[in-house]
């Protein structure tokens, strides 16, 4: 049976290795706080659980957000950090963290310039736009997939010379009396736990939505939902953080997705519904208004006769669907159902033909239907963090030498489903992990905490 994560108080910490910067999390996170230590001169270790690295990263479609680059300059996209932060405020109800909305909209522009200095060819998707977005600001490479954005953070990575440890799981933390965070504690394949000591501890590991009991406890709308997140998703960080008593926050904040195939199991990009498609349920009826939000329109669609609804669109929007990798492989896999008029779509979709929405006129015939359910991807609650990814306690004081970011801290999408704008995840995971590595720097740079 695999270890449960647990925190070790200790005075004395015998480990194997020592390293400057322990960093848990090899997804989007980790990897670019490696590769930001590293241009400082430093070395952190990374520590996966995987045999290869891939996390929630992988299994998104890999977009970041980010105002003022290089890249969107390049475009002629006029965009700037204020009004990207604007977005991510408005979309939330002015609920989010405004020190981290501050901190991460400030942040991204640069790590994405610095990425592509590391062989990352970003480019900006100026097709359309996103829920919530005013400016083309997602940054994408060519392949437009979250496994090719984690594939190239790793040949970055691996050029950059960073250690990583992989088929290592972290499970435990160890700490002395004054919080000071020693080292870890990792599982290896055969069950042998190896100690690693570090003087700075970076957590990028991911949420709890893979975790059925803090999703039932903190998320409860979701307990029933399709995860389509990855198995780290385990809630480590916020076990960690209840046994050494830090704040956490936002945890009723999530990712949700209201266009997950059924029953092929991929993501439909929502481009489709933001250009014009709908969402019908079994009765045909359009049932909410797909524009507000991919992550709301999670708790839309479960809501609807048997937890589904379906996509219905015409000819320009599967040929912008055909763009994105993700649909292209359901399309293959028998997702797409095409009919050539409103009787013969309200046979595939099981309703009379009199009561197909009337929005379907916007586009057909012929009309093209795929099945779809919300899923829970990601959690956007965690660990309470300062602007410099710092872990704090409920009195707001930081632990001494103990860092959070990406899915292990509070994200800036508010404490409700409908606070998450397209790619905050994202980028509170490269920002935050660009910022944290930044603030290890500093730590380590002057042999102090703050």
């Amino acid at each position: 049976m695999a270890a449960k994560p647990r925190v070790v108080r200790t005075g004395r910490f015998d480990a194997e290795v020592h390293v400057p910067v322990a960093i848990v999390g090899g997804g989007a996170c980790g990897l670019v706080a490696a590769v930001a230590l590293k241009e400082a001169g430093i070395d952190g270790l990374v520590v996966e659980r995987d045999a290869t690295p891939s996390g929630s990263t992988a299994l998104s479609s890999g977009f970041i957000p980010a105002a003022g680059t290089r890249v969107q300059a390049a475009q002629g996209i006029q965009d700037s950090i204020e009004l990207f932060a604007q977005d991510i405020s408005h979309k939330a109800k002015g609920t989010a963290a405004q020190h981290l909305v501050q901190a991460y909209t400030r942040a991204a522009g640069p790590a994405i310039d610095r990425l592509a200095g590391h062989g990352l060819q970003f480019e900006v998707l100026d097709k359309f736009l996103y829920p919530g977005h005013r400016v083309h600001r997602m940054h994408t490479l060519a392949e437009r997939t979250g496994a090719a954005l984690v594939g190239a953070l790793l040949a970055a990575a691996r050029r950059s010379g960073v250690d990583l440890l992989t088929s290592a799981r972290a499970v435990e933390l160890h700490a002395d009396a004054g919080d000071r965070i020693l080292g870890i504690g990792v599982e290896r394949p055969d069950g042998v736990i190896e100690r690693i000591g570090c003087d700075v501890l970076l957590l990028a590991c991911n949420g709890f939505g893979g975790n059925p009991a803090l999703v039932g406890e903190l998320l409860p709308a979701m307990r029933e939902a399709t995860f389509a997140g990855h198995a780290g998703n385990d809630g480590s960080a916020i076990l960690w953080g209840r046994e050494l008593g830090a704040a956490a926050a936002d945890l009723g904040g999530y990712q949700g997705h209201g266009s997950w195939v059924v029953p092929q199991g991929a993501l439909m990009t929502w481009a489709v519904m933001m250009e014009g498609g709908v969402q019908l349920n079994a009765r045909g009826a359009r049932f909410h208004d797909e524009t507000q939000g991919y992550s709301e329109a999670a708790v839309a669609v479960l809501a609807q006769p048997g937890g589904t609804a379906w996509n219905v669109f015409g000819d320009r929007q599967l040929s912008l669907a055909r763009e994105f990798p993700d649909f292209r492989d359901a399309e293959a896999a028998g997702a797409l159902r095409t009919a050539a008029g409103r009787d013969e779509l309200a046979a595939i979709i099981g309703c009379d033909a009199a009561s197909l929405a009337a929005e379907i006129a916007r586009f057909g015939p012929p009309f093209h239907a795929v099945r779809v359910t919300g899923a829970l991807f990601h959690t956007q609650g965690g660990l309470d963090i300062d602007a410099e990814c710092r872990v704090r306690r409920p009195d707001a004081t930081v632990f001494p030498n103990l860092l959070a970011a990406g899915g292990a801290a509070r994200g800036v999408s508010g404490n409700a489903v409908w606070g998450y704008l397209s790619g905050n995840g994202l980028l509170s995971a490269v920002a935050g992990g660009w910022i944290a590595a930044h603030t290890a720097a500093r730590q380590l740079g002057t042999g102090t905490s703050s």
